[in-house]
């Protein structure tokens, strides 16, 4: 008997199922200021958040929150512009259920995106950072609770969250581009307030070279669902606990805009080698 979360997964993709014909193979999230790549695809059915059974709506006025179905790069995606976050109340089941219905729909790959802040002096703004690992500062994981083995296996592995194959692509990508790329790792945490510097100095001294509020669910359910993922942020704040200034959310909204034709780009090509 399937469990409530997987009747609820299939009502979703169903619904969506009826307004396109498109069967995504790629699934892709573009967080804050991030947007703009919705522009590339070649949309068959745009579908408000607010529409789809049992979707969470995103609260962050510069989330569009519409769910696009088409081709990019001459493959079948689906495309969340705006994601929803765990600081805007929603649980972490909430928060990871888009990735589960794009899973149902298909998609076999999840690319996401985000805006970051770097406690890694060597990275500056605008920088585009390849997600190579991460760690779970948020204080909860969307895979707790009674675990439905049609999902994905109880314990699942980490050892590889983000994928080799695809970080290579990215890479090879930003060569073609001419754009320049960090390796980093992510520490997600559940915000929404921006850290302290002793917080910015703790993050740094466990390892992280980028901070974000997303990103981890989102591939934490997607390795569940055996999904090959790229993680791709965009540096729009320097973290530096010694020369710590206030953050500007303008300016850090402008930087990922700025940034977005480059992001653009590396992920078009990427998804055209897929």
């Amino acid at each position: 008997m399937a469990s409530d979360l997987k009747n609820r997964i299939d009502e979703a993709a169903s619904f969506i199922r009826s307004k396109s014909d498109v069967s995504p193979s790629i699934g892709i999230i573009l967080g804050t200021g991030l947007g703009q790549l919705a522009k590339h695809l070649q949309a068959a059915s745009t579908i408000a958040y607010s529409d789809i059974p049992n979707f969470p709506v995103s609260t962050v006025e510069y989330h569009a929150g519409e769910l696009m179905v088409g081709t990019l790069a001459g493959k079948p995606v689906v495309t969340m512009c705006g994601r929803v976050h765990y600081y805007e109340g929603y649980t972490m089941q909430e928060v990871t259920f888009p990735v589960r219905v794009m899973k149902a729909l298909g998609a076999h790959v999840l690319i996401v995106s985000s805006a970051v802040g770097a406690m890694n002096p060597d990275f500056d703004l605008g920088d585009l950072v390849i997600v190579r690992d991460h760690i779970n500062l948020m204080g909860d994981n969307p895979l707790m609770g009674p675990n439905d083995a049609e999902l994905g296996p109880r314990f699942p592995d980490m050892s590889r969250p983000y994928d080799n194959e695809l970080i290579r692509l990215a890479e090879d990508a930003a060569r073609r581009e001419k754009v320049t790329t960090h390796r980093g790792i992510l520490v997600a945490v559940a915000g929404p307030n921006l850290e302290t510097a002793a917080e910015y100095r703790f993050l740094r001294s466990v390892g992280a070279d980028v901070v974000g509020m997303s990103v981890v669910p989102e591939n934490l359910v997607a390795v569940h669902g055996s999904m090959r993922v790229l993680g791709l942020s965009v540096v729009t704040d320097k973290c530096i606990p010694e020369t710590l200034e206030p953050a500007d959310i303008e300016r850090i909204l402008r930087v990922a805009q700025e940034a977005e034709p480059r992001l653009a780009r590396i992920v078009m090509d990427v998804v055209s080698h897929i």
